[in-house]
């Protein structure tokens, strides 16, 4: 969107069955306005496909390439069942040039005398689908319902203007989504090498946990932490809840962590007196907190005392001088499916306190650990930056929508 785009607050409106919209707007229905190719589609059994250039859509998107096509042009597709339909969904998507397009997603060609695709793509993904949906134990658009669905039609070059505006934005997300999908790659690849072959060294040896540099130790995780398993106290007792000020931390908490290993917080917390009457105990700032059924594998560095319920084990450390938690939570996390594999059940999966105390680590240097967590946490914290940016562009781009599809902020057409 090179040229500069000039906005005003529409102020003249008229009432229809989408509500108030600019007076030379009208509404129109779907069916009316589009070119329905449904025929056109052929479900493609998984082991009939063979690897292609061509796109295999459904509702949500592409599933695979294929090597023959449906259709070919600029189609909009919506999600016919298994989709996305409320506002702001994603149950429209754009294709263009040859695809295959299997029976789940609807087929539509705008006709181009009066409506732009990527409006009507647009517009789709605003209008909340739910009410022109059929069955409910797996919802379905029919075809009939789909051609009644109602559209504000603002004037040609406003359509494209509108669509410009709002594919500028998506352009900027999807960038934003590139770049995280590049850095969580140097993430993963950052967090192999630094945490199985350090910083620097040219000497490694052979040991029960691979190969690690000469320099380092391997040690037990009993060798280092005192590891601590939590419980729940009655909640029948109200003494032990009601006003409670102290975390009490469950895999839950630690599941909602994103960009970051350390907590904080935690959404149910206990009193003074269910931690003296009760076989808890306090973590103290540092230590390590891991989800050891429930599943398994969620980590965290906990940043307040605190408590943690059966879910949970504690790590805390023996020698404070020489082991650097942030180093030791990142290497778990690396290890998740390890920590997996070790657990046993058949219900659900968890981790023994015995087998935690057995798991072989690495031991490096004091210094070398703290290196390497800064570095990992400092991708962690790009990756965070890069994500709360996406959150506002996807902000910015709902706002564009309600307001330039409603008619109450219009683009002015040269």
């Amino acid at each position: 969107m090179a040229e500069k785009v000039e906005f005003y607050k529409e102020t003249e409106f008229k009432d229809t069955e989408i509500g108030k919209i600019p007076k030379e707007w009208e509404v129109v229905k779907l069916e009316n306005v589009v070119e329905i190719e449904d025929k056109y589609r052929i479900p493609v059994k998984k082991q009939d496909r063979q690897l292609g250039p061509f796109p295999y859509c459904g509702a949500n998107g592409i599933i695979d390439y294929v090597a023959g096509y449906t259709h070919d042009g600029k189609f909009v597709l919506l999600a016919e069942d298994g989709g996305f339909f409320g506002p702001f969904e994603n149950s429209a998507y754009i294709m263009r040039g040859k695809f295959w397009a299997n029976n789940h997603v609807h087929i539509l060609k705008a006709i181009e005398e009066v409506l732009i695709s990527e409006f009507l793509a647009f517009c789709l993904n605003f209008i909340n689908l739910v009410p022109f949906l059929t069955g409910s134990t797996r919802p379905k658009l029919t075809q009939e319902d789909m051609g009644m669905i109602p559209l504000p039609l603002p004037p040609l070059p406003e359509q494209q203007k509108i669509a410009e505006i709002l594919s500028t934005v998506d352009e900027s997300i999807q960038k934003t989504d590139d770049i995280i999908a590049k850095t969580e790659r140097l993430k993963k690849g950052l967090m192999q090498e630094l945490l199985t072959r350090g910083i620097g060294h040219k000497e490694f040896k052979d040991t029960g946990i691979g190969r690690i540099p000469k320099e380092w130790e391997v040690k037990r995780i009993s060798d280092l932490f005192d590891v601590i398993t939590g419980t729940t106290p009655s909640t029948r007792m109200e003494k032990y809840w009601n006003g409670g000020s102290i975390n009490w931390l469950t895999p839950t908490d630690l599941s909602k962590l994103k960009e970051t290993i350390y907590i904080n917080h935690s959404e149910r917390k206990i009193t003074e007196v269910a931690l003296k009457e009760t076989t808890l105990t306090i973590m103290p700032k540092y230590s390590i907190i891991i989800s050891t059924r429930a599943p398994v594998g969620y980590i965290a560095v906990i940043q307040e005392p605190s408590t943690f319920n059966q879910g949970c084990k504690g790590l805390i450390p023996k020698r404070h001088d020489g082991i650097v938690p942030e180093f030791y939570c990142y290497y778990l996390i690396g290890q998740k499916q390890t920590l997996e594999n070790l657990s046993g059940g058949s219900t659900f999966k968890e981790l023994a306190k015995e087998t935690l105390l057995n798991l072989n680590i690495p031991f490096p240097p004091s210094k070398e650990q703290q290196k390497i967590a800064e570095i990992i946490s400092a991708v962690n914290k790009k990756l965070e930056i890069l994500k709360q940016e996406k959150v506002k562009l996807e902000r910015i781009k709902r706002w564009f929508m309600q307001e330039l599809l409603s008619g109450r902020i219009r683009v002015r057409v040269a």
